[in-house]
């Protein structure tokens, strides 16, 4: 059973993390803020302070981050999400998608409103049931309607494989190493939604942070213990910022990116974008002291002064006190994503060389002047029907497929090349695919190509202005997923489109479908705006702001 847990106990949990050390020996570790593969996932509201100033959030669990979902290979998935939201100024229906997790055979439990389901109303619930098959590593939950997955539902999902081939190089892997990285906003999502350039109000780590000019509120602590080695799962949980992460004094060793695992590479920093996870090892060879874990986000003029970004690595004997010294903030080893190589089944698919895929695809991505995003000239806009409904009530072509020019139709297993250009200002820009992960072949603000041994990843950076990322990937899962910027607010104003997989295909691949699902849009489409909620939210943003910095109140 899932229990509310209030502002105290939140506290106590993340000023406590590390409190035990559990060998990787065991199947997946259940500490006590993590759940098991079959649970119940409450998502309420809930006033918590993470930063200093008190709010209202919508939480999985009752905290923030919600609980850790943690399974070993193989597992059978049954996570009952209930909806027990009540705040009239926040969204009070929600969906929940896992992210990386393939959902190969059930496109239904992707989570994403209104492409693979209708949103949850409130008082009601629905199981999401899968499997991640052969997949295991380092992934998240979070919301997928609109944006509030800002507002605190975000959590992190790890599948532990208790034959991982680069075990050998760590000796604590558990609850305690997951590090989630977060921006935090001190106004609610539904009302920033209308504003155009949402400016974050602090970092977190591991649900805590301070922000300018805010009281001394509690840092995050991780615990080791000298001459162990830790793999720590960084998850990059962010609506908006990237972080820069660091630990004073030590260097890292990267094996895992996105659930896949890389051929190991030593750094000392490395750049985590929304949606973004990596494993990296930690030798705790160091003085017994305590260091400070840096996360510098890419907020404007974001500063490390009184305790901003930061959080503490305290080794097992040391004070309970602040780091008294101050490491390099100068990385001479910073991860370059040229430099990761997929460890397992290296090399793209398909013929080497830029456009030899058998289905080549160019997606330019642009803004307007009112900030209004855009993919080859199209703005998504969320259909009324499911995308996956409207594919098993027997449409199946692009050209009926609606939001109109933004479903790309693609046949089953065929070699996908992707490049994706942006051509305005503003970014980095991360990329997700849902249903697959992808092969980087360019890189970002990268001339040459890689074919051989490049990154496998399912969030890459497609750069800034004039800059392209190229991917390639294999259609084997037929259904529709949604490739969007996991920035958010630049989805939630359109960078969006639908790839729909061998739609001809998708009822038979997904097989059943549960009832519970057929009963989501029925019960969703006779909803009042009071029952969605946030049905004041431009009025409140009139409030916040001047009506030229808003969005028009019918915008994405």
């Amino acid at each position: 059973m899932v229990l509310f847990r209030d502002v105290a106990l939140l506290l106590f949990l993340h000023l406590a993390h590390g409190a035990s050390i559990i060998s990787r020996s065991q199947s997946y570790p259940l500490g006590l803020n993590t759940l098991g593969p079959k649970s119940d996932l409450v998502i309420s509201n809930l006033y918590i302070a993470p930063d200093g100033l008190n709010r209202s959030t919508t939480l999985a669990g009752g905290t923030f981050p919600g609980p850790l979902i943690a399974a070993k290979k193989g597992d059978q998935f049954d996570i009952n999400v209930v909806n027990k939201l009540t705040d009239d100024d926040m969204f009070k229906v929600t969906s929940v998608h896992w992210h990386g997790i393939f959902q190969n055979g059930s496109n239904y439990a992707d989570g994403m409103s209104m492409v693979t389901q209708c949103p949850i109303a409130q008082n009601n619930s629905f199981l999401y049931s899968f499997t991640a098959q052969k997949q295991t590593g380092t992934y998240w939950y979070h919301s997928h309607y609109s944006t509030q997955t800002c507002d605190g539902l975000r959590g992190a999902l790890v599948i532990y494989d208790p034959e991982d081939p680069l075990a050998h190089l760590y000796d604590v892997d558990d609850e305690t190493t997951v590090i989630t990285l977060a921006d935090w906003y001190h106004t609610i999502a539904p009302v920033l939604n209308h504003v155009i350039g949402v400016h974050v109000s602090s970092a977190l780590i591991n649900g805590l942070g301070r922000y300018q000019d805010g009281p001394v509120s509690p840092l995050a602590v991780v615990d080791v213990e000298r001459g162990k080695r830790y793999r720590l799962r960084l998850v990059g949980l962010s609506c908006h910022s990237y972080f820069t992460f660091s630990i004073d004094y030590h260097n890292l060793t990267v094996i895992e990116a996105d659930g896949e695992e890389t051929e190991p590479l030593l750094v000392d920093s490395l750049q985590v974008l929304p949606g973004q996870r990596y494993s990296v090892v930690l030798e705790a060879n160091q003085p017994v002291d305590n260091y400070w874990l840096r996360a510098l986000s890419d907020i404007a003029n974001a500063t490390y002064n009184g305790g901003q970004n930061l959080a503490i690595l305290r080794y097992k004997g040391a004070p309970a006190a602040d780091p008294i010294r101050n490491g390099s903030h100068n990385s001479t080893m910073p991860l370059l994503e040229t430099n990761l190589h997929a460890l397992i089944n290296p090399g793209a698919p398909g013929v080497p060389g830029y456009g030899n895929a058998d289905i080549n695809l160019m997606m330019v991505m642009n803004i307007s002047n009112n900030g209004i995003y855009s993919v080859n000239n199209v703005t998504f806009l969320p259909p009324t029907v499911p995308v996956l409904l409207q594919i098993l009530s027997g449409v199946q072509d692009a050209t009926d497929l609606l939001p109109s020019g933004s479903v790309y139709v693609l046949e089953r297993n065929k070699v996908v090349e992707l490049t994706m250009f942006i051509a305005f200002a503003g970014g980095p820009h991360p990329i997700h695919i849902h249903g697959h992960n992808f092969d980087v072949v360019q890189s970002a603000g990268n001339s040459t190509f890689n074919y051989v041994n490049p990154v496998r990843r399912d969030v890459a950076s497609a750069g800034i202005v004039n800059q392209q990322m190229v991917i390639r990937w294999v259609t084997d899962n037929p259904g529709p997923w949604f490739l969007h910027c996991h920035i958010d607010w630049h989805l939630q104003a359109g960078f969006a489109v639908v790839l729909a997989e061998a739609p001809s295909e998708t009822k038979q691949h997904i097989g059943h479908i549960p009832n519970a699902w057929d009963n989501l849009c029925p019960i969703f489409d006779v909803l009042t705006p009071h029952q969605i909620g946030a049905e004041n939210s431009y009025q409140e943003a009139v409030n916040l702001t001047s009506p030229s910095l808003l969005f028009p109140p019918d915008a994405p």
